[in-house]
């Protein structure tokens, strides 16, 4: 009763020390005081770095935070590894970028500006160069970012140095410059403006609206969260070139891999796991992607930003109506997290069987052969999709007499416009849709991205024709504003091109 311990209760002692009075318990057997506990942190997330040494020092690395407990504890890694007190610096140089995604999350107006000024306050409070870009832009993207980009000189290869030499370069270079404890250059710069966060600015209204439509075409959440982690993805990789960065680190953690390793899985991305998961992933060329937080349970980062007073900003998920079963990624992460309760080696070992996975397989040897979403090469070959798939293999074809005057049958996927054996249309109607064919896109696509396709398709089928009690169809929409029309168009542009 009251604030007395229970009289059957142990202190257990720190298995480092020895000395201090156990903080928390990382695994069974393993408590930690918090001096120590901090130190293994820090230690390993050095560790991951060293033991890799993919980033070169005075490289450009953009860290991409999105208010959540793993990214947000990144950062603070990085933040006290540039520190004059460190033992041993990074000698990278960093900049934050932040995705806002609120107009999906079903948040108003108000609600978003007021994310986005926490945001802001977290971003400056950094010292970090900073890019608050809106989910909106990604509208905007050029067809350029589904083509990987030319790898950059400085990295590691057969015609760059090495990483012992990158090192001995750099140190060499510092004592030129006699720069004995001072930062790194470009540290402390602001691309955004310093001083108290102004009121931020959302997009326009229609861009908004654009961008909802593209989702609420999507027919299942599945589908929905996909599209969000496509676009997500190419707004970072595209800041990431256009500002001049040649690494992206992200803050995924051990359990967010194990979770994406089993929902990729049951995706059709077995081919992929090994960059979907690893600590880094290269398909996009110039530009790689680094995962440096992933061999953090989600335990171990909730503990050290408690601990630590680590800053976060929770933003909601994405929207759904379904509690019950609402999306493959959200079904995947309850099972093992209701696993994990019952038998607490359940994500390590998911984890550790990713490790042993190649990424070989998601290598592509020519444009032909990538996939135009994902960029991993593509892993079909007949099966499912080696007919004639075609969209009036979904929808059903129409009645003549009820197309749009002057139309060609294109848009239902018949004759030419569903042969799968180029990417155009050979259609010779003056139909100026015919180059956009839905069932052109397919031959593009790996198996994953097919299935997304697919969705969008089967929602657009169910619009672009009513049934009523008499039996005859009524046409709601024209039938070539269907799934292509709701891609996002630097993706329509880069398929034509293709």
């Amino acid at each position: 009763p009251g604030d007395r311990p229970c009289p059957h209760s142990h202190p257990r002692t720190c298995m480092k020390c020895g000395q201090g009075t156990a903080a928390l318990v990382i695994r069974v057997g393993d408590p930690f005081c918090r001096g120590c506990f901090r130190e293994y942190f820090v230690h390993k997330f050095r560790a991951m770095l060293g033991k890799n040494r993919v980033i070169f020092p005075g490289e450009k690395v953009l860290l991409a935070l999105s208010g959540g407990p793993a990214s947000s504890a990144m950062v603070r890694q990085v933040q006290e590894g540039l520190s004059r007190e460190a033992a041993k610096r990074l000698r990278f140089v960093p900049g934050l970028i932040y995705i806002e995604e609120g107009a999906v999350c079903r948040q108003s107006p108000e609600q978003r500006e007021q994310t986005l000024a926490r945001m802001e306050t977290l971003l400056q409070a950094t010292g970090f160069p900073y890019h608050v870009i809106h989910l909106e832009e990604a509208l905007e993207l050029p067809p350029s970012i589904l083509q990987p980009g030319p790898e950059r000189s400085g990295t590691s290869g057969p015609t760059g140095p090495s990483y012992k030499e990158a090192v001995d370069s750099f140190i060499q270079q510092q004592r030129q410059e006699g720069d004995s404890g001072t930062s790194l250059p470009g540290h402390g710069t602001q691309d955004m403006p310093a001083g108290p966060p102004s009121t931020p600015r959302l997009p326009d209204a229609a861009q908004t609206q654009e961008l909802l439509r593209i989702f609420e075409a999507a027919g299942t959440a599945t589908a929905r969260e996909e599209l969000l982690q496509m676009l997500r993805t190419h707004l970072i990789v595209q800041t990431a070139r256009s500002r001049g960065y040649a690494k992206v680190m992200t803050g995924e953690s051990l359990t967010r891999v194990a979770v994406k390793l089993l929902t990729n899985l049951s995706l059709g991305r077995g081919a992929f796991l090994a960059v979907d998961t690893g600590f880094t992933d290269q398909r996009h060329g110039d530009v790689t992607v680094v995962r440096p937080m992933r061999d953090y349970t989600a335990k171990e980062i909730a503990f050290y930003n408690h601990f630590y007073n680590v800053p976060t900003v929770i933003v909601p998920p994405l929207f759904t109506k379904r509690r019950e079963k609402p999306s493959i990624h959200l079904l995947t992460e309850r099972f093992l997290l209701g696993l994990q309760e019952e038998f607490p080696s359940t994500i390590s070992t998911v984890y550790r069987t990713g490790e042993k996975l190649s990424p070989e397989p998601a290598k592509a040897s020519s444009e032909s052969q990538r996939c135009l979403l994902c960029l991993c090469g593509l892993d079909i070959d007949g099966g499912e999709w080696g007919g004639q798939w075609g969209v009036q293999g979904v929808w059903g074809a129409a009645p003549d007499h009820l197309l749009p005057s002057g139309s060609c049958r294109g848009g239902v996927g018949s004759g030419a416009h569903a042969d799968l054996g180029g990417a155009r249309s050979r259609c010779p109607c003056p139909c100026p849709h015919r180059a956009e064919s839905k069932a052109a896109y397919i031959p593009l696509l790996c198996y994953s991205c097919r299935l997304t396709f697919k969705e969008l398709v089967r929602f657009w089928g169910a619009g672009g024709w009513l049934w009523g009690g008499t039996g005859v169809p009524r046409l709601t929409a024209p039938l070539w504003q269907g799934p292509l029309a709701t891609l996002p168009p630097y993706v329509r542009a880069e398929g034509q091109r293709r």
